[in-house]
Formats: structure tokens, sequence, C-alpha cells
């Protein structure tokens, strides 16, 4: 495989140097980058972790999350290529990729307010921001709804075929906490607008992803090494054409080591 060597942020040299002696088990999680283009070209949707959180503290992070056993077990109403389809994107078992495209529409929407979803095949939600919507953001967050109940009561589908699989990252064997996380990528559908803040981040925004790289590389921003790679692949495309570019993308599984 491809090796590059990045140097440690110095939130995790403390965690490095004296990790755990058995690695703990990575958990399942899903994560978008959701592009639109804008003045300076393609556009993220970024969110600054709140400096209390467990894991990447003030670190800037797409919106996504672990995936919730009801994420797996219920009956999603689904458009778009199916189960099987994303099992060979991620190379894992369809009923876990199902899980995943739930895992990432439904913390996306939680945390964003956007949603890739529509009453059927060729619409999508044009305007989340009416008061009941925010309201299920809350539900879904508080694991008081699941994404079916939440689709199903509203008559809408997730829109499978709005996502594309971009990248697949496991947390490093030293840290504490551990994620085995799969990319997508989506483009902000027409209309949405991104609602109020979840309580994980204390800043969020649409950022350039060429002023978001100068920022990394002068340090005035800190990203994990998946999230500076994935800037660096998608600021290629257009918010047009990203989840066409997605389409037969290979991409290997990352799990970083340590090197001293």
């Amino acid at each position: 495989g491809r090796m590059s060597l990045v140097p440690l942020p110095d939130a995790l040299r403390a965690v490095a140097s004296s990790p755990p002696q058995q690695p703990v088990a990575a958990r399942d999680a899903a994560t978008i980058v959701v592009v639109r283009d804008g003045d300076e070209g393609i556009e993220a949707y970024l969110m600054r972790r709140q400096t209390s959180m467990a894991f990447a503290a003030g670190m800037y992070v797409f919106p996504g999350g672990g995936l919730s056993a009801s994420d797996v077990e219920h009956d999603v109403p689904w458009v778009g290529p199916d189960a099987d389809a994303w099992g060979s994107h991620f190379r894992c078992d369809p009923q876990l990729a199902k899980g995943l495209v739930v895992a990432a529409v439904r913390e996306t929407f939680e945390e964003t307010g956007i949603l890739l979803a529509g009453p059927d095949e060729d619409t999508v939600v044009s305007d989340t921001s009416a008061p009941e919507m925010q309201a299920a953001r809350l539900a879904l967050d508080a694991g008081k709804l699941s994404f079916a109940e939440f689709l199903t009561s509203r008559g809408l589908v997730l829109r499978a075929d709005l996502l594309g699989a971009w990248a697949h990252w496991i947390t490093p064997e030293f840290e504490p906490r551990r994620y085995d996380t799969r990319f997508f990528v989506a483009a902000l559908p027409a209309g949405q607008r991104v609602g109020e803040m979840s309580r994980e981040s204390d800043h969020a925004a649409w950022v350039p992803l060429s002023r978001v790289l100068a920022a990394v590389e002068s340090g005035e921003a800190a990203m994990m090494p998946p999230t500076i790679t994935a800037c660096r692949e998608v600021a290629a495309h257009t918010a047009a054409t990203v989840v066409s570019a997605s389409v037969g993308r290979d991409f290997p599984t990352v799990l970083p080591r340590l090197v001293l």
C-alpha cells in the first residue's frame, strides 16, 4: 500500500506515548463530506468538535457518527443502489453496509439539518427548516426516534443515489476510542440550508477546500489525517461531479500506524 508520514497532532502525543496493552475494538461509523459550489470553488461543511469531547476534541470534522442498532435492524424506505452494491464498495457485509448508509444520512441530518431524502426517487426535500423537522433532529439525536420511523411517518425515502463511497479509515491502535469509519460524499440538495448546530460542535461553516488546506498547512486549523486527505481529494471536483467521481473509485482501507 501507499505510505506517507504525517506529523502527529499535539493532542495525540500524550496518548501515543502510553498506548493500551490491548487495542480497543473499533466501532463502526460513517461520515459524509457534504459539498456545494461557492465563489472560491468547491466548499465542504465542516464542524469543529467541542474541546470537551472525548474523541477528536477541537478538530474540524465532517458530519457523521457511530452506527446505532436501529440503523441496521429497521426496514428503512430506500431508493438507489442497494445494500449489496454498498457492501461491495466498502468490502463489508451488505447488512452492515446498509446500516452505514442509514447512519451517514441520519447523523448528517441530526447534526446539520441536511437531509438526503425525498418523497420519491426523483425528488429531494427542498427545505428542512420547519419546526417539526427541527424537533425530529433532536428526537433522533436522543434516540427517541429511529430514522426508519422518521422517514416512514413523513412518507419519505432515503436517496442512496445521492451518496458516493469515498474512503475507509480505521483509528490507529494506540487511540483509547477507535472507529472504523467509511467516508461518503454528497452534494447539498437544492433549496436546503443548514439548521441550528448540534451540541457536539462549537463552530461550523461552509469553507472553500482551497482555504481549508491552506489553514491546515499553516497550522491555523487542526484536522485528523483522514479529514485532510478527503479535503485534498474532493477539492479536485465540483459539487456537480463529486458523486459521479466516486463511481468505480478504488480506495484502500487505511489503518495509520505510529512510527517513531
